[in-house]
């Protein structure tokens, strides 16, 4: 047995080998294709800096990108029953639940915050479409509810970030109840006479479409995402005829008269805290009255514990 040969060699090999490189370093844009290094895409809110390609963003990202500092604090969402109808496809609905908490390491579709933006005090709403699609469950329900009590409790806007694809199947007609329940809690803010403010993002779709998301006294979208209540391809095969280019995205829908105006996802929080305002019928912001978010990447940011 060669002892240099056998272990001194591998063993110095191994103290001098190439470290594995991470394989999240870089992400290829869905639609231009090129290669992005994550720390440059998360410092630009996960828009390619090539095309302007607005990818997912997880809710807690988009919350520490919103508010003040980006801190914020969890609203808490009452808990609905588990597995109502026992329902089982080629997987427990119990189960398919757990490796969706897994996979977006969130408790729900729905994340419920409030804190400040630009000094204004605001209840935010984010659907998190990698949870089970955005789908409308009753937990949905319940967030979209607490959201609205605890805006009328504090007096302030609810803003609302939509991302859905729709009512969850395996809820039946317990997910379409959603629909009548979010459109009351919509009542109850303006019946307080406060801003509902709705921001569609890529894509939203089906019920959600049909309540919430189009309930709001101001309709704002990031570009090129898709809204509507049946997808392109199911009303092409129904009427059996080619749609214009671009229907159902974002441009096309402010063209004719369904959105109020499009805004890239680095100029949300201004263009929030300016109509916000202006639906407050307060002052408009000035320069030094709007703090920045932290400059740590989103998935840094801070909050705090719902108390």
């Amino acid at each position: 047995m060669n002892w240099i040969s056998n272990y001194v060699r591998p063993k110095i090999n191994s103290l001098f080998s190439r470290r594995d490189v991470p394989e999240n370093l870089w992400t290829k844009c869905d639609d231009c294709g090129t290669m992005l290094f994550h720390r440059e895409l998360s410092n630009n809110l996960n828009v390619c800096t090539q095309c302007n390609h607005h990818m997912q963003i997880s809710p807690r990202d988009r919350c520490s990108a919103l508010f003040d500092g980006g801190i914020f604090t969890e609203v808490e969402v009452p808990a609905p029953i588990v597995d109502p109808l026992g329902f089982k496809d080629q997987k427990k609905y119990p189960d398919r639940m757990k490796a969706a908490q897994k996979a977006a390491s969130e408790r729900e579709a729905m994340l419920v915050a409030e804190g400040d933006i630009g000094r204004t005090k605001i209840v935010a709403a984010v659907q998190d479409f990698t949870f089970m699609a955005g789908s409308m469950g009753m937990y949905v329900g319940n967030a979209i509810i607490a959201a609205a009590e605890r805006a009328v409790e504090l007096k302030c806007p609810l803003i609302l970030f939509s991302a859905a694809g729709g009512a969850r199947m395996q809820e039946g007609i317990l997910s379409l109840m959603q629909m009548p329940r979010s459109t009351v809690a919509v009542q109850m803010l303006k019946e307080a006479g406060l801003p509902y403010i709705v921001v569609l993002t890529h894509p939203t779709t089906g019920g959600v479409t049909a309540s919430y998301a189009m309930l709001g006294d101001v309709h704002i979208s990031e570009p090129n995402a898709l809204i509507c209540f049946a997808g392109p391809r199911v009303i092409e095969q129904t009427i059996r005829e080619k749609l214009p280019e671009g229907f159902q995205r974002a441009e096309y829908l402010l063209d004719h008269g369904m959105l109020d105006m499009v805004v890239d996802r680095n100029a949300m929080r201004e263009t929030l805290i300016r109509v916000s305002r202006m639906l407050l019928r307060e002052t408009p912001p000035v320069a030094g009255d709007l703090p920045k978010p932290t400059s740590v990447s989103p998935s840094d940011g801070q909050t705090e514990d719902a108390t």
